[in-house]
C-alpha cells in the first residue's frame, strides 16, 4: 500500500467518516462502482424484532455519514447462517461483512484466505473501549480477523416466579442442587428445563458444560490444537449427560422442539412460563423478550452459572461462551469495510446493541449502561472466570463440531451412548486432518 493511501485511510477511520474518494488496500476494487462509490453486502442473524431493527438503523446511520457507501443487508435465521455462509465462501461469492463465530470455524476461513486481516485497521478509539482480551477470540497467530461486538457466556436462565412456586429459595450451585431443583419443579407441575434439541447445538451445550467441569482447561485447549480426545474426561462428560437426562428434566417433546423460533420453542417455553429454565448463551434474554405475550423482557428472568461437579478436573468458575464478532471477507473494500466495523464498536452504537438484543455489549463504556441484574451477573461471572472457552463446536471447527452435536442428540434419543459421542468426534477429527 502506498504511503499516501495509508494516510488517507487512517484519517478517514479516525473520524469514522469516509470521503467519497477514499481508497484502501486489499480488495478495494471489489464492490467499487464506476463513480467511486462502494456497495457492500452484510449478513447477520437477527431475523426479527428489535435486533433486526437495530442493524437496519445502524446501517442507515453509517450510510448517512458515509455518502459514498451503500450496504445491502441480508438477515438470516441463526440456524441457517453457518451453512449458507460456508457455501458462499466456498463459491467465491461471500458477503463483504458477516457474523463471525470464531474458533476453529474462523481458523478454517483464515487458512483458506477468505478473511481480511484487520490488525492495522482497528482505530485507537476502538482499542480504548474494547479490551485486548476481547480481541483474543478473534485473533489467530497475532492477527485480528473480526471486530468483537458482544460478550455471550452461557448458563441457566430461569423464572424466579416458577422457582418460588416450587419452593426453590436459591439458584443451584452444585449438580446435586440442580437435580433437587428438577425434582421440586416436577412436584409443582412445572416442566423443569426447556431444551430445543431439534437444532442439535442446544442439546450439545450439556456435553460442553459437563466437559468443562470434568476436563482440565489444558485438556480442552489442547484438544482444539491437536484434535486428540483420548482423555477419559471426554467419556465421563458423556456419562454425566446421560445420567442427568435419565431423570427426565426436559420439556415434553424436547427432541422435536426448536431453540428460538416461535412460542413453542425452548426460549418460548421460558418466555411464556411453560418451563422454568433453559441452558443457553447470553443472547437469550433478547430472544425470550421477543417471544413473551407483550414482546417485552421477562420481568422475573434471572441467571446462574452451570453448577460445579464434585471430583471434576475443570477449574471452578470456568465458563463457556466467548465473544461474537463481525468479519470482512478478503475481497471486501478494505477502507469502507473496516470503517464499518470500527463504527459498530462505538459506545453509542454498542449501547443501542445492548438495548436491542438485551445482551452484554463488549464495549466497556457501554457495559456501564447494563442495569438488569441477570446481565450484571453474567458480566461478573465472565470477568471473574479463571478460564473461558468458546462453544466447543466453534473451537473444534464445523465438521468436528457438527459430529459432536449430532452424537449428543442421538444419545438423548436412545440411538447412541457416551462412547458413541467420543467415537464420532474422533472419526470426524481424523477426516478433518
Amino acid at each position: 500500500m502506498r504511503a499516501r493511501k495509508l494516510l488517507a485511510v487512517s484519517v478517514a477511520l479516525a473520524t469514522g467518516v469516509l470521503a467519497t474518494a477514499a481508497c484502501g488496500g486489499g480488495g478495494d476494487s471489489e464492490g467499487r462502482n464506476s463513480d467511486g462509490s462502494v456497495t457492500m453486502s452484510f449478513w447477520h442473524n437477527a431475523s426479527t424484532g428489535p435486533g433486526k431493527a437495530f442493524w437496519e438503523k445502524t446501517v442507515a446511520d453509517f450510510e448517512a455519514a458515509n455518502q459514498n457507501v451503500k450496504i445491502e443487508i441480508q438477515s438470516i435465521q441463526n440456524e441457517d447462517l453457518d451453512g449458507k455462509l460456508q457455501t458462499a465462501l466456498n463459491s467465491g461469492d461471500a458477503p463483504d461483512v458477516f457474523m463471525q463465530r470464531g474458533g476453529g470455524k474462523m481458523a478454517a476461513m483464515v487458512k483458506a484466505g477468505q478473511l481480511m486481516d484487520l490488525t492495522d485497521s482497528i482505530t485507537d478509539d476502538t482499542k480504548k473501549v474494547i479490551s485486548e482480551g476481547s480481541f483474543t477470540a478473534q485473533t489467530i497467530e497475532g492477527k485480528v480477523y473480526a471486530m468483537p461486538v458482544a460478550v455471550l457466556p452461557g448458563g441457566f436462565f430461569y423464572s424466579k416466579d416458577l422457582f418460588a412456586k416450587a419452593g426453590i429459595a436459591q439458584p443451584p450451585a452444585t449438580l446435586a442442587e440442580l437435580q433437587d431443583a428438577v425434582t421440586k419443579l416436577k412436584a409443582a407441575n412445572v416442566q423443569p428445563i426447556a431444551l430445543g434439541a431439534k437444532d442439535a447445538w442446544p442439546a450439545a451445550f450439556y456435553y460442553y458444560f459437563f466437559a468443562l467441569r470434568e476436563c482440565s482447561s489444558e485438556t480442552i485447549t489442547q484438544a482444539g490444537q491437536t484434535m486428540n480426545f483420548d482423555d477419559p474426561c471426554w467419556l465421563k462428560a458423556g456419562q454425566d449427560v446421560q445420567n442427568f437426562a435419565s431423570s427426565e428434566p426436559f420439556n415434553n417433546g424436547f427432541l422435536t422442539t426448536s431453540a428460538q423460533q416461535g412460542a413453542g420453542s425452548s426460549a418460548g417455553l421460558l418466555a411464556n412460563k411453560k418451563a422454568a429454565m433453559e441452558l443457553m448463551g447470553a443472547w437469550n434474554p433478547g430472544v425470550i423478550a421477543s417471544l413473551t405475550p407483550d414482546q417485552k423482557p421477562l420481568p422475573d428472568l434471572d441467571w446462574f452459572p452451570f453448577p460445579s461437579i464434585e471430583g471434576g478436573a475443570g477449574q471452578p468458575g470456568a465458563i463457556l461462551g466467548g465473544v461474537d464478532g463481525y468479519s470482512c471477507s478478503a475481497q471486501a473494500p478494505k477502507a469502507e469495510c473496516s470503517a464499518f466495523l470500527n463504527y459498530i464498536a462505538k459506545t453509542d452504537v454498542q449501547k443501542a446493541y445492548y438495548e436491542a438484543f438485551n445482551a452484554p455489549p463488549v464495549n466497556s463504556e457501554a457495559q456501564a449502561a447494563v442495569t438488569e441484574p441477570h446481565l450484571q451477573s453474567i458480566l461478573n461471572a465472565y470477568n471473574q472466570a479463571p478460564f473461558v472457552s468458546q462453544w466447543l463446536d466453534t473451537v473444534y471447527g464445523q465438521n468436528v463440531g457438527n459430529a459432536l452435536n449430532t452424537a449428543v442428540v442421538n444419545m438423548l434419543a436412545g440411538k447412541g451412548d457416551p462412547q458413541g459421542i467420543v467415537d464420532a468426534v474422533k472419526t470426524a477429527a481424523k477426516r478433518a486432518q
